[in-house]
């Protein structure tokens, strides 16, 4: 693992980190938040799952989480959002390849090789920290907007035992029903739509929920509600009595002073569970 920068942040440490991955056959980027507690005892760990065309920059630069973070006590991990660098497979599109890998194991050329961003989220990247940082990783949580929603929403109910809350900003709530997913699901995954259902956050929770709370905020102006399908998943909270909120936030759009206006109240969610 190499160092690409450190920055004293909210009496913290903001750091940039890179590393071979085994899982994406590639050099990979991450950004970690440990707050001054972390330099005594280990600390529990808030992921946050960035959307389309997103690096780990876009929401470590742009969300206001660190303030937030360092006030509870917690750490944040932004990692990248695909493989990426010479040699890896990309699309002229910016909705499919490199800054769109969607959070599957891609099955289908010219993806397979690189594009496992489930197993580098769900294993490789947790066990790097884990080792590598001062991180309690008994106590998780996860987060994230559009694609990272779409990607928070589906590790948090598959991985049952890994994350006390989850929650996220407009997520892509529907993907085989939404052109936001049926490209990239059929790109990566290929025809067989029962391949797909495990990634569609609206059927996993009808399907088993979540074991604990969920919070999910949509801004009513998101220029891309058709593409999001929030209503899915909040009949689908409904039809599975889910613990959780589903807020539909008058005049938002998708954009990060959407999300920078509610990280404070995301982060003490998640926080109030970590440390319960």
């Amino acid at each position: 693992m190499k160092t690409v920068s450190e920055n004293r942040s909210f009496g913290g440490m903001q750091g940039v980190y890179s590393h071979e991955s085994s899982a994406c056959s590639c050099e990979m980027t991450f950004g970690l938040f440990l707050p001054e507690e972390a330099r005594h005892v280990p600390v529990p760990v808030l992921w946050y799952l960035s959307g389309l065309t997103c690096t780990h920059d876009n929401a470590m630069t742009k969300a206001g989480a660190q303030a937030w973070a360092a006030q509870e006590g917690i750490a944040l991990v932004f990692p990248d959002t695909s493989p990426r660098g010479e040699g890896v497979a990309n699309d002229d599109a910016y909705d499919l390849g490199q800054g769109a890998g969607f959070y599957v194991n891609a099955t289908q050329a010219p993806w397979a090789p690189h594009f496992r961003m489930w197993d580098y989220i769900a294993e490789e990247l947790p066990a790097l920290i884990g080792s590598e940082f001062a991180i309690d990783m008994d106590r998780q949580a996860i987060t994230g907007h559009s694609m990272g929603g779409h990607g928070a929403l589906t590790l948090a109910m598959t991985l049952k035992d890994r994350f006390v809350s989850a929650s996220a900003f407009a997520p892509i709530a529907n993907p085989t029903q939404s052109d936001w997913g049926t490209k990239q699901l059929g790109a990566y995954l290929g025809d067989d739509r029962a391949a797909w259902q495990k990634h569609d956050s609206s059927l996993l929770m009808i399907e088993h929920g979540f074991d604990g709370p969920v919070l999910v905020d949509q801004g009513t102006s998101d220029q891309f509600l058709d593409l999001l399908k929030p209503e899915t998943l909040a009949e689908a909270m409904v039809k599975r009595r889910q613990d959780g909120v589903f807020r539909m936030q008058k005049g938002y759009d998708h954009s990060y002073f959407f999300i920078s206006t509610f990280m404070e109240e995301h982060v003490a969610f998640h926080a109030e569970h970590l440390y319960a």
